[in-house]
Formats: structure tokens, sequence, C-alpha cells
């Protein structure tokens, strides 16, 4: 799909209240696009949506849970009153959790796969149909994770999740490509966002000095959602079926795919060397 010139299209972006969603709603919006924006971040939608209509652009943004069936059917219905389809669905609202499947609950695990995987199944049921039906292309955005490449203990629900969204988006690709849809999972590496600061840890990281040391890193690394959302507009443009963001997600990838002993390798040393930090500290 062509996105050097996004004027007249309608592009609807989930978790558009900061971070990566926030990025890309704007990025889309330069290029033209007009923004369907939700978040449960209200103050942080507000400004998304401040930000867009700074722009001369168009922008309807909502309050709405992505893990509620029927909050994203009305969310749906109401998008669907205003235009017969979207041109792009970018499906980008997650959340974090650290901790082993030892220490992750079931309320947990309910929380994290409502957002992070039954909240791009919704965005997608609810709004492909009527891409399909209106016969003009389009393309789909689900934002998954390096952590979709490569699992780690201390990851496992988040992880579970990401390979989730990667695994429908590779579903998804092969079965819209007949309808000229392209399908995209984008899958970022260290990104410094709110989201570190917002998960939840569980099991023997779920302390105040493993969160700092997690914030720490990423805003050491400095990979802002900017860039994120540079590389999206770059893989719809090309319509690539994988989209890695940042070095360290390039890295994975390969990694992963050639030498999968030298994945397991390194992670273990990772966290070793985690607990031996941690341990200093307390």
């Amino acid at each position: 799909m062509d996105v050097r010139d996004l004027t007249g299209k309608t592009v609807l972006v989930t978790g558009a209240g900061s971070g990566i969603g926030k990025e890309s709603a704007l990025a889309f919006a330069r290029r033209g696009a007009n923004l369907v924006v939700c978040d449960v971040n209200e103050a942080g939608l507000a400004e998304t949506e401040r930000q867009i209509r700074a722009l001369g652009r168009d922008a309807m943004a909502r309050r709405v849970d992505v893990a509620n069936r029927d909050a994203m059917r009305d969310f749906a219905d109401s998008v669907h009153q205003q235009v017969d389809a979207l041109d792009i669905l970018m499906n980008n609202a997650g959340v974090g959790l650290g901790g082993g499947f030892l220490d992750t609950g079931l309320d947990d695990w309910d929380w994290i796969v409502g957002i992070n995987l039954m909240g791009v199944i919704h965005g997608c049921h609810f709004f492909i149909p009527k891409m399909v039906a209106r016969r003009r292309g389009g393309h789909v955005v689900n934002v998954a994770s390096a952590a979709a490449f490569a699992a780690t203990a201390a990851l496992s629900a988040y992880s579970t999740t990401k390979f989730g969204v990667f695994g429908l988006s590779e579903a998804l690709r092969d079965e819209l490509a007949p309808h000229g849809i392209g399908v995209t999972a984008v899958c970022p590496g260290i990104i410094n966002t709110p989201i570190t600061a917002a998960a939840r840890l569980r099991g023997p990281n779920a302390t105040d000095a493993a969160r700092r040391r997690m914030i720490e890193i990423y805003q050491r690394r400095n990979y802002g959602p900017e860039r994120v959302a540079g590389n999206i507009l770059k893989a719809v443009q090309r319509n690539r079926a994988v989209a890695p963001v940042s070095p360290e997600a390039w890295f994975i990838y390969y990694l992963k795919r050639f030498l999968p002993g030298v994945v397991f390798r390194i992670n273990r040393m990772m966290a070793e060397r985690m607990q031996r930090q941690l341990a200093a500290e307390r």
C-alpha cells in the first residue's frame, strides 16, 4: 500500500494514548490520513487527538478497552457510521507482564491475553470484514514484539501473547492476500515507552529495584517510539510480512532462525546476570 500520501484515507490505531501508538498515529496524520484512535488512557488520548487536529487532520477519539468484546463492537459500529471501511488498521494496544509461568496467576493470564491477544483479535474481527467487502485493499498492522521470536522464562505470559499475535498475522496475511489487503507483524525490540513503568511484575523480580533496573535499561537504550513509527510506514509501503524494529530485534530474529540453541544460552546468561545485579542491590 502506498503510504507516501494518505490524503483522504482513514487509519485506526489502538493504544494511541502514548508510546508507539501515539507516534504512529501522528506519523500517519503527517502523511495526510484522518485518524481513528482509542485507548483507556483518556488524558493521553486527548493529547494525541489534539496533536492530530493541530496537523489539520480529522480525528475520532474514543476511550475503549480492546479486551472488551462489546466495547469493541460498539466502537466499530461508530466508526463504520462515519466511513464504509478503514484503509489501515493498526492493532497496537498492549501491556507488559514480567514473571515466570510458576509465578503467574490465572487472573494475570486473563488480563494480558485479553489485551495483548484478544485485543488484536477483536480489532481484526470487527474491522477487517468491512475492508474485504469494500474491495479496495488496505493494510493491517499488528504490533507484536521481538519476544515473539524468542521466549524467555522472565516473560512467559508476555511472550505467549506476542507469539500468538505473530502467528495470527501470518495466517491473516495468507487469507487476505487475494483481497489486496497486506498484513505486517511489527516486532519492536527495546523501545523506550511507558510500558516498562506500567508492567506487572511477579515472582522474585517483583521488586522496586527490578522495575528501576528495567526502566533504566530502556531509557539508556533510548530507542524512541517515533523511530518505530517510521519503520512501520516503511513496512506498510513495502508490504513486509515481518518488521523487526531496532538492531537487537533483527539480531534475535536471525539468531533464532539459524542458531536457536544459542538463543537459549544467551537468555540463561542474561537472566543470571540480572539476578546477580538485583541481589547486589538488596
